[in-house]
């Protein structure tokens, strides 16, 4: 993203600000003036060249602009058009994005320098996404266990995930890294440790090199200034443990036997607190509202990156009383909706969006919390999807307990035989249930996911498979 705002009456400042999670405008320009700004998506090098120049001139360019929106002129959140997908859900975590200048410090206000996180603690704040070890529980938990723990505390932000669906981490890393290194700081004081990591993957070498300025910029105004590690680009390296062997510099990354936990025993064997960025954005967000009203919305707003059959994906904040469906107003699908998974490539095969993104209902449902929608259009294979999740989890995963290594073998091969005529739902379900209940970690326990939920939704279609025919007219032998 670049911004062209004038800062005094014949001087006009350029800066590079982040992304805003909405793909489809990516380059986004933005001309601001006097509590005035115009949205250009997308321009040429040329057309930016212009905008800036009629700004020098005096004038807030807004011929062709997307969308000119009216403003409060110190306004520290991207303000958003009435329509169009930056106006979908809300932008509470991701204000900053897109908006603020990503490593300019002074353009943000810490609040762990002078608030306890002891009252985040007990407003409920949960863990979002799979890289987080408190995913979906309450994250104080883990910091009480932490703190309660003989040794020196030290915290972890694990934004080291290999599947590109899931998109909202990054975008806080790259568009507001200065709030996720303020909520960290304050879960820092909270443990008394001055020790933090940001795990990333080794390949991600333009978000490491950024991150670094930013820490680097921010380190005379933080109490914990982090150091970034980095790990094997792999789906498996995300899960929490597994980062932390990956940081220890293990020769093979595999998932830890719990307990005990990483509260209890983590990073090097110190009580680790591990959250995602969204996690530590929200802690952020908590402290920012000591009277309690954003410690709410902190808690119940949800990042959800909408991805699939799209043209652009993009990644929205949605409250808890939202519906999925809101999502699809994000993004312009390609073709006709056929289904979505929910949460990711464990995900939850679905035919309708008509739910709210708790996680009590999304659980409920049979589908996944990890913050992902993928619309996929009527071209799609309901088996075929299915089998696709199945032989990647066979291929991922860490081979370290039966249930993972054998059984998505197993599962793959009993979709195989699907395509040879033989389909055994119950065989299928119960080879799932065994998964779900005693796999090791998350990946042999969700892997059943895609499976279960596409044979609940579109049972007829397994049927057709056995005998010999792709009611979407798109597979013949998938696996």
């Amino acid at each position: 993203m670049l911004s062209a705002a004038r800062s005094t009456a014949d001087s006009v400042t350029v800066l590079r600000t982040g992304p805003t999670g909405i793909s489809e405008y990516d380059p986004l320009v933005l001309a601001t003036d006097a509590g005035r700004t115009a949205f250009f998506p997308t321009p040429e090098t040329s057309r930016a060249r212009d905008l800036v120049t009629a700004m020098e001139d005096g004038e807030l360019p807004t011929d062709g602009a997307a969308a000119v929106v009216d403003h409060d002129a110190e306004r520290t959140t991207l303000p958003v058009p009435t329509d169009g997908p930056l106006a979908v859900g809300t932008r509470r975590v991701l204000g900053p994005c897109g908006w603020l200048d990503p490593l300019d410090p002074t353009a943000y206000q810490f609040h762990s320098l002078d608030r306890d996180a002891s009252a985040v603690a007990d407003a409920g704040l949960v863990g979002r996404g799979r890289c987080d070890a408190a995913a979906d529980e309450p994250a104080a938990d883990a910091w009480r266990r932490a703190r309660e723990t003989d040794g020196d505390p030290v915290v972890v932000v694990n934004a080291n995930d290999a599947d590109d669906r899931q998109r909202a981490d990054r975008t806080l890393l790259a568009g507001s890294p200065v709030s996720v290194l303020d909520g960290v700081a304050a879960v820092a004081e909270y443990l008394g440790t001055t020790d933090a990591v940001i795990h990333v993957a080794e390949t991600d070498t333009e978000l490491r090199a950024r991150l670094r300025e930013a820490i680097d910029a921010a380190a005379d105004e933080l109490p914990v200034v982090p150091v970034v590690a980095t790990g094997p680009d792999e789906y498996r390296a995300g899960e929490p443990t597994a980062a932390l062997e990956a940081i220890e510099g293990a020769d093979r990354i595999e998932p830890r036997l719990q307990p005990p936990t990483p509260a209890e025993y983590g990073l090097y064997g110190r009580p680790t607190v591990i959250h995602t960025p969204r996690t530590f954005a929200r802690v952020r967000l908590a402290l920012a509202d000591p009277e309690g009203t954003d410690r709410d919305a902190a808690s119940t707003t949800r990042l959800l990156t909408v991805t699939g059959d799209v043209a652009a994906p993009a990644t929205i904040e949605v409250g808890s009383d939202a519906l999925l469906s809101t999502a699809r107003n994000a993004v312009e699908l390609e073709g006709s909706f056929k289904m979505a998974c929910v949460g990711g490539v464990f995900g939850g095969l679905t035919r309708t969006l008509d739910i709210t993104p708790t996680a009590a209902e999304l659980t409920a449902a049979g589908l996944g919390t990890e913050g992902v929608v993928e619309l996929l259009n009527d071209e799609r294979c309901a088996v075929a999807t299915a089998g696709e999740r199945a032989r990647f989890a066979s291929e991922a995963n860490s081979g370290r307990c039966v249930p993972g290594r054998e059984g998505t073998v197993q599962l793959t091969e009993l979709l195989r035989a699907v395509y040879r005529g033989s389909f055994d739902r119950e065989k299928i379900r119960e080879l799932g249930r065994v998964m779900s209940r005693s796999s090791n970690c998350l990946l042999g326990a969700h892997a059943p996911r895609p499976v279960l939920t596409a044979m609940d939704e579109f049972e007829s279609s397994f049927e057709a498979h056995a005998d010999g025919r792709c009611p979407s007219g798109t597979c013949s032998d998938k696996l």
